[in-house]
C-alpha cells in the first residue's frame, strides 16, 4: 500500500509540474530567444515546447546546464550561445523555493550558476513549480553555495563568518555525487566546481545574505536569487496561480 500511495503522489506532483510548464509556454511567441532552465520542471517546458516546435514555432534556446542541452537536443529545440545573441527575451525556469518577493532558492540541480547567468541575460524570468516550493521564509531547502575547491577550509571559515553577521547558522556538507555515501564522490558541477549545502532554517534577508556570499573569494556563486524572477506560476489542486513581482526587474 505504501508504494502504491508514494507512486500516485509522484504522479501527481508530476502532472502539477507539467501543468506549470504548460502555462508558462503561453508566454512564448515565434522568433523568441529562450533561457532554458534545469531540473524536473524545466524538463516538462523543454518537451512540451520541442512539441512546438515541431509544430511550426520557430524559437531558440539556450540551455543553463548540460542535462538540459541533451533534452532540448532530443526534443528538437535549436540551440545558441551568450556568445552568439546578446539578449534573451524570456527564461523558464523551476526553482527550490520561491517567497513572496519571488525571490528564490535554486541549485538543488548543481546548474545555480548556468541559472543565473542564464536569467541575468534574460528580459523577463518565468519560474515554473508546484505550489509546494511557495514559502513564507526562504531557508528550509538547503542554500546551495558554488565554491572552488582550492582553499575550500577558509571559504568555509569566511562563509560561517558571512552567515553570522546576517543572523543565520546551520550545518555546511560538501555535496556528494548522487547515490554516493560519505565516503562517495564529490558532486562536481558543469563549470567544474563544487557545492556546499547550508540547511540554515530561515534567512530573515535574503538580499543582505546574497551580498555577503558574492563577496567572499571562494564563492563562484551562490543559490539566492534576488529580484531576477519577474513572475511565477504556480500548480496546485485548485489550479494554476501567477503571481508578477511588485517591482519590474531593472527598477
Amino acid at each position: 500500500m505504501f508504494e502504491t500511495s508514494e507512486a500516485g503522489a509522484n504522479v501527481n506532483m508530476d502532472q502539477l509540474k507539467r501543468q506549470a510548464a504548460a502555462r508558462a509556454l503561453e508566454e512564448v511567441r515565434d522568433g523568441m530567444q529562450l533561457g532554458l532552465g534545469t531540473g524536473s520542471t524545466a524538463k516538462h517546458f523543454v518537451e512540451l515546447l520541442g512539441e512546438r516546435v515541431a509544430a511550426g514555432l520557430k524559437v531558440i534556446g539556450v540551455p543553463t546546464s548540460e542535462a538540459t542541452r541533451l533534452d532540448a537536443t532530443r526534443c528538437g529545440v535549436p540551440l545558441t550561445t551568450l556568445d552568439e545573441i546578446d539578449h534573451l527575451d524570456i527564461t523558464i525556469d523551476g526553482a527550490d523555493e520561491i517567497d513572496a518577493e519571488l525571490n528564490l532558492i535554486k541549485g538543488g540541480g548543481g546548474a545555480l550558476l548556468r541559472e543565473k547567468i542564464v536569467a541575468a541575460a534574460s528580459d523577463r524570468m518565468i519560474v515554473i513549480a508546484d505550489d509546494t516550493k511557495w514559502v513564507p521564509t526562504l531557508g528550509k531547502f538547503p542554500l546551495p553555495i558554488e565554491v572552488i575547491p582550492f582553499g575550500l577550509g577558509a571559504t568555509r571559515r569566511a562563509i560561517e563568518k558571512a552567515f553570522a553577521e546576517c543572523g543565520v547558522s546551520g550545518q555546511m556538507a560538501v555535496r556528494k555525487a548522487k547515490g554516493g555515501d560519505k565516503d562517495g564522490h564529490v558532486f562536481v558541477t558543469d563549470g567544474g566546481h563544487w557545492i556546499v549545502d547550508a540547511q540554515l532554517g530561515q534567512i530573515g534577508d535574503p538580499a543582505r545574505l546574497a551580498s555577503a556570499l558574492s563577496a567572499i573569494p571562494g564563492v563562484v556563486e551562490h543559490g539566492l536569487f534576488i529580484g531576477l524572477a519577474s513572475s511565477a506560476v504556480l500548480a496546485g489542486g485548485e489550479g494554476i496561480r501567477v503571481i508578477e513581482r511588485r517591482k519590474p526587474k531593472g527598477d
